[in-house]
């Protein structure tokens, strides 16, 4: 009986934590809502609308960007610095919620890593939680005070802005990129700032070092620290798909919206050269569902704007700021469909094998991200009467938690920002939670059923 009553409540436990992280999240986005529903958050001092609290509190804590209002005209100076603490709260959370599940799953599969009762119970040990705490937590300061110094620096010597406005707007959005939110204090986000590489390097770079993810960067600094002392470099497969996955999808964003876009004279024609790349490299970068844009998205081409879903829809790496169903699922499904193109039996990626498991999981969550996609734009399309690219440019926005628009979110019914809210929050912890619950409930099966295959295609 106790064998029983403890595989009874094993599945219980195993779902605990992804059900605590969306409890949290939404603990914290109701908190967002009501602060900002007050009238000391408005610049008119008046009450805001539920919908618009609760759409902003969303994004925000969601890290998307997506806003319904002006942020800064709209919101006064403590509305701003609620939603700057909910970015905050929200990126920090998803980076340390997301590690811990890393390591949570890693316990559970890898039973020599943990002790038999810390298996049993799907406990952590408390060295591990301290150093992933410890771990974002620094890392998140270095690079937001990094990258809020540099943009403050050419805020004040290069546009004359005040010492406090300056520092104000270059922590702003420092916070901001780092945590691939995407909110700006401007009204047309950094399309002011297009040909100036001062300001728009660092906050890609931001958001870059925010997307890898927290394990990723954990390792870097490790084995960069190794590399002096042994001349050795041994990364993770992990790292080394999150890496190549990262470097080659920039690539391919900068050079196809370069060409579509090169002689639009909306976009990057009314540019040299050498900002052209600038700004094709920015675009490229934001859609790793980071929101800022240096050009006006409503003016691109429609070929522009399904790269840019395309792009937004993989995102950025695992147990980091980036939403998406993130590059490592989408460089495992491109080594399976390589694998069977070539008549292989197993899949295979530098050097390593990927077991059968991780398969299942990466077709699952894209799969799940592809359908929710589709029903989102049909519900929205029965809302609106706005053009279908614009309301799934919208969508693949929304569920990527990336924060990009072609301007349409304020135009938007109710109902239709309903839709977008529940979107944000499934894409910004669906991925996370449901592939930590899918690790954690894994068992052994005791048999196996009759083998029989069929016809596919």
């Amino acid at each position: 009986m106790a064998g029983r009553s403890a595989r009874v409540r094993r599945p219980l436990l195993a779902a605990h934590p992804a059900r605590t992280v969306v409890l949290a999240f939404a603990a914290v986005i109701v908190l967002g809502t009501g602060l900002l529903a007050l009238p000391v958050a408005a610049e008119d001092g008046t009450a805001t609308g539920v919908v618009t609290a609760l759409f902003t509190s969303t994004s925000a804590v969601c890290v998307t960007g997506l806003a319904v209002v002006d942020t800064g005209t709209y919101w006064s100076g403590f509305g701003e610095g609620v939603i700057l603490a909910l970015i905050q709260v929200g990126g920090f959370g998803i980076m340390t919620m997301a590690s811990l599940l890393a390591l949570l799953v890693s316990g559970k599969l890898r039973l020599r890593l943990q002790l038999t009762a810390q298996a049993e119970t799907k406990s952590l040990d408390i060295g591990d939680v301290r150093r992933v705490l410890l771990g974002v937590a620094g890392t998140t300061l270095i690079v937001e005070l990094a990258t809020g110094a540099a943009l403050s620096l050419r805020l004040r010597f290069g546009y004359g802005n005040s010492i406090g406005d300056a520092v104000y707007l270059g922590y702003f959005h420092a916070v901001s990129a780092f945590n691939n939110a995407g909110f700006g204090l401007h009204a047309d986000s950094l399309t002011g700032y297009a040909d100036d590489p001062w300001v728009t390097l660092p906050v890609a770079v931001a958001v870059i070092l925010g997307g890898l993810g927290f394990p990723v960067l954990l390792e870097l600094l490790r084995h960069r620290n190794r590399r002096r002392t042994t001349g050795r470099r041994n990364w993770t497969l992990h790292t080394k798909l999150t890496l190549a996955a990262t470097v080659v999808l920039l690539v391919v964003g900068t050079v196809f919206t370069c060409l579509p876009e090169w002689t639009n004279s909306r976009t990057l024609g009314a540019y040299d050269w050498p900002e052209k790349l600038l700004n094709g490299f920015f675009h490229s970068t934001m859609t790793r569902t980071a929101g800022f844009n240096s050009l006006d998205i409503g003016a691109m081409h429609a070929s522009t704007l399904l790269l840019t879903c395309m792009l937004m829809f993989v995102g950025g790496g695992s147990a980091g700021t980036a939403g998406g169903i993130k590059v490592t699922t989408f460089a495992v499904l491109a080594v399976a469909i390589i694998a069977e193109v070539r008549g292989e039996p197993t899949s295979s990626v530098l050097g390593r094998r990927l077991a059968p498991h991780v398969l299942r999981q990466a077709l699952t969550v894209a799969l799940l991200g592809v359908g929710l996609v589709m029903t989102a734009t049909l519900a929205l399309l029965s809302t609106t009467s706005l053009p279908f690219e614009q309301v799934l440019f919208e969508v693949v926005s929304a569920f990527a938690t990336v924060g990009l628009s072609t301007g349409i979110t304020a135009d938007l019914p109710a109902a239709g920002q309903l839709i977008l809210i529940l979107l944000m929050f499934i894409g910004r912890l669906g991925p996370v939670t449901l592939v930590s619950s899918l690790a954690l409930r894994e068992r052994k099966r005791r048999y196996e059923l009759p083998e029989e295959r069929p016809v596919i295609g």
